[in-house]
């Protein structure tokens, strides 16, 4: 019988599809703000958008920020980047992409097929996310995903953002359960393997496009349908 009692999931990037979702979304706001007045393409738009996103939640992680600057500030720095200097236009931006973007449902092949899997062999599993707690419920909700989870921690509730030990702390005290009868899977190796690591949680990465190549040693996935043997063999 497996020693794993407790899988911890990351949401964005490892089950529900960011990217994918991230994009219908823009697309649908450049139409809707007439953004082709402004730009060229929205393939421009896109790529540059995608840099500004990466480049503020960095500085969020780390504490740098407030939640509401980054929420402006990657749509104006997006703008100004093509010389428009325009604050209503990157509020309005802001304002309607948390509205939008939470409601696509794009999820990674084998989410669901992995979570009953897991629940059907009696494990209990969690979301532990960075992401902004009104729009990660709508997400869940409208993926079919929540009634899988027991808890949905989002880090604003801790005060810290992951790879923060105080995160995972918490997210195992409200689970009631221990470090090593537990397990983390996720996209982002600092943030989700080495904070969790850090604490005694085994972490497993997920890396579809095969990114990551610094350490061998980490346990690596490219398919969510690989998470289950990892389970059954620890």
């Amino acid at each position: 019988m497996s020693k794993i009692q407790h899988v911890f999931f990351d949401l964005d990037r490892t089950l529900w599809d960011f990217e994918s979702n991230s994009k219908c979304a823009l697309e649908q706001l450049f139409e809707e703000l007439k953004l082709h007045d402004h730009l060229e393409s929205f393939e421009t738009f896109h790529n540059t958008y995608k840099k500004m996103n990466a480049a503020w939640w960095n500085q969020y992680r780390k504490g740098q920020v407030e939640k509401e600057a980054l929420r402006v500030g990657r749509f104006s720095d997006t703008l100004k980047s093509f010389e428009i200097e325009n604050d209503s236009l990157a509020l309005k931006l802001a304002n309607r992409y948390v509205e939008v973007s939470p409601y696509q449902t794009n999820l990674f092949p084998g989410t669901i097929e992995t979570l009953e899997s897991l629940k059907k062999e009696q494990h209990t599993l969690h979301i532990i996310t960075n992401g902004f707690k009104e729009v990660q419920f709508i997400k869940l909700q409208n993926s079919q995903l929540i009634h899988y989870f027991d808890d949905v921690l989002c880090s604003e509730e801790v005060g810290v953002n992951k790879p923060d030990p105080h995160v995972f702390r918490s997210a195992l005290q409200r689970a009631n359960a221990h470090s090593d009868e537990s397990l983390m899977v996720g996209d982002d190796f600092e943030a989700d393997i080495l904070g969790a690591e850090k604490c005694g949680i085994k972490g497993v990465l997920f890396d579809p496009h095969d990114h990551f190549q610094q350490n061998s040693a980490v346990r690596k996935i490219r398919t969510l349908e690989e998470i289950h043997p990892i389970v059954v063999g620890l």
